[in-house]
């Protein structure tokens, strides 16, 4: 196939790239390179995907509304997969803009890019976040999710409700996947793993939130790659007896879907530390600080969709993920 990426600089887009690369499928990855954080790191993840031939690199904005359309009308890629986005919790609180300007409009454009050309399959990131104040645990993607506690959050809800849409006006099949804090070599480095790491190794201390009793469903990125490559191949159809009094969020009369990929096992953030405190071989010194506003206190995935649909669950254990994630930081930060 010819797919389709957004975000091939980014953490999970250059990971999902090298496996569709890896299975003979060509791709067209999108990135704009912004210093949301190091650039260098991008490069570098960008530089394997450079070397193969079935690879086309090419920068540009999602809100770009006219360079999208061109890249869509001159590579007219099978399907797509919206990885790109401004992400981060804690920086809506700072920027709110930008998460307008690439969530909202860029995923928009990216939308009509779909439709103009006929895409067989979208498939798009969504988040854990959207379930903010929702207690009912796991989270399921039966349940409603009308309270995000952050921008972002809203913004990834905002983006469901946008790809339902077209997936009703247009009959355009779209799968939306709530990703479960993910962690692992080459991860985001405003992402708690790769500054606690830092921070231990530099003998700083370390900011832990909810005094450390925050659980979260930290999800390998491996199992990630997988959850996103089967329902790339999952082709969405219609639910035909779905119906307002049922109100399930989760299918359609459209061809549309939603799925959590989480590793369906949450861990508290302190022994998340000491699991990584025994890989690094050092004791963590940690300043213990209240719930930050637009976090939540705990995450967990109900994946029985996921499972039933796509016959896949995560199960990479966090001993062994976050040894993979040291042993990669050592190598590519030595000394």
């Amino acid at each position: 196939m010819k797919v389709l990426i957004t975000g091939t600089a980014g953490f999970i887009g250059s990971h999902l790239a090298q496996r569709l690369l890896a299975r003979g499928d060509d791709v067209i990855g999108i990135d704009n390179l912004n210093d949301y954080y190091d650039v260098e790191l991008k490069k570098a993840r960008l530089e394997p995907l450079l070397a193969e031939d079935g690879f086309t690199d090419v920068r540009a904005n999602l809100e770009d509304r006219e360079a999208i359309a061109n890249i869509f009308s001159r590579y007219q890629p099978e399907r797509v997969v919206n990885l790109a986005a401004q992400a981060g919790v804690r920086y809506s609180l700072i920027n709110p803009h930008a998460y307008v300007d690439s969530n909202l409009v860029g995923f928009v454009n990216i939308l009509e890019g779909c439709r103009h050309q006929g895409i067989q399959h979208l498939v798009y990131a969504s988040s854990s976040s959207v379930y903010g104040s929702n207690t009912q645990m796991p989270f399921s993607v039966h349940d409603n999710v009308d309270h995000p506690v952050s921008l972002y959050a809203a913004s990834k809800k905002a983006n469901e409700l946008m790809a339902h849409t077209y997936s009703h006006l247009y009959n355009l099949p779209t799968t939306g996947l709530r990703f479960f804090t993910v962690y692992g070599p080459w991860g985001r480095p405003d992402m708690a793993l790769f500054i606690f790491t830092r921070k231990i190794l530099a003998g700083e201390a370390i900011d832990v939130y909810n005094h450390g009793l925050c659980r979260r469903d930290f999800t390998y990125i491996d199992d990630i790659v997988e959850g996103v490559v089967r329902t790339l191949d999952h082709i969405p159809a219609a639910t035909p007896d779905w119906t307002g009094e049922t109100n399930d969020p989760s299918i359609s009369r459209a061809p549309y879907r939603i799925y959590n990929i989480g590793n369906n096992q949450p861990v508290e953030l302190l022994h998340f530390i000491e699991v990584l405190e025994s890989a690094l071989g050092k004791k963590a010194t940690m300043n213990l600080l209240p719930l930050q506003p637009g976090d939540v206190p705990a995450t967990y995935a109900d994946v029985d969709d996921l499972i039933r649909d796509v016959g896949f669950r995560p199960a990479t254990t966090i001993e062994d993920g976050i040894q993979r994630f040291v042993d990669w930081y050592r190598g590519y930060y030595p000394g």
